[in-house]
C-alpha cells in the first residue's frame, strides 16, 4: 500500500526586481524597508525583533483592504490563541511606528 504524504507548505519563488508576480505582499516589503533601510544587516534580528516589526507592520490600516489591517483580517481567518501563541498582537494605530529605531 503506497504511503500518502500529506502536502504541509507550498514555496512559491518570484523572480528578482519582478514587484508584480507578488501581489500586495510588495508594501510589506516597502514597510519593512521603513523600518530596515537598504544596507541594514539582519544579522541582529532575533524572532523577538522581526514579530515587534511585522506586528506593527500589519497593524497599518490599508487602502487594498478597505482601511482594514492585515491583522484584522488575519482574526476573520485563524484562531486568536493560534495568533496569541505566535506572538502575533494588534498595535494601536496611535502607536505603530514604522522606523528603524523600533527595532534597536
Amino acid at each position: 500500500m503506497p504511503h500518502r504524504q500529506d502536502v504541509l507548505t507550498k514555496v512559491f519563488y518570484c523572480d528578482p526586481m519582478s514587484f508584480w508576480q507578488k501581489g500586495r505582499l510588495e508594501k510589506n516589503h516597502e514597510f519593512i524597508r521603513y523600518i530596515l533601510p537598504k544596507g541594514t544587516s539582519f544579522d541582529s534580528l532575533t524572532e523577538q525583533k522581526v514579530n515587534l516589526m511585522m506586528n506593527h507592520i500589519n497593524s497599518t490600516a490599508r487602502a487594498s483592504l478597505n482601511s482594514c489591517t492585515p491583522f484584522h483580517l488575519a482574526l476573520l481567518l485563524l484562531d486568536a490563541k493560534l495568533m496569541s501563541l505566535m506572538d502575533l498582537r494588534s498595535v494601536p494605530a496611535d502607536q505603530i511606528h514604522l522606523k528603524p529605531d523600533l527595532i534597536k
